[in-house]
């Protein structure tokens, strides 16, 4: 992993970006020698999985069921959802 300064980056930025693009292979950006990012190449269909996955109510959403689904909580009626769903709620 390639590791740049942020002031590097400021000046460097459509040439780190094309680098980070054309190999797959992030970039660390650091700032006074700390990390602080990482750059990443993400293409339009892995978009929406990263958005969700990184998304803090989908996050805390997705903990929660997995700890009900090991308490052996079976849900609610699929019917019950959709019905939600149709209705917009």
């Amino acid at each position: 992993m390639a590791i740049i300064g942020i002031r590097e980056l400021a000046n460097h930025t459509s040439a780190v970006v094309d680098e980070v693009s054309r190999t797959g292979r992030p970039a660390l950006v650091t700032k006074n020698g700390r990390p602080v990012a990482v750059l990443a190449a993400i293409d339009e269909e892995d978009l929406l999985d990263h958005v969700l996955a990184t998304a803090p109510e989908y996050v805390r959403s997705m903990r929660t069921a997995t700890r009900e689904i090991a308490r052996g909580s079976r849900g609610r009626p699929l019917e019950e959802v959709l019905g939600e769903l149709e209705a917009g709620t």
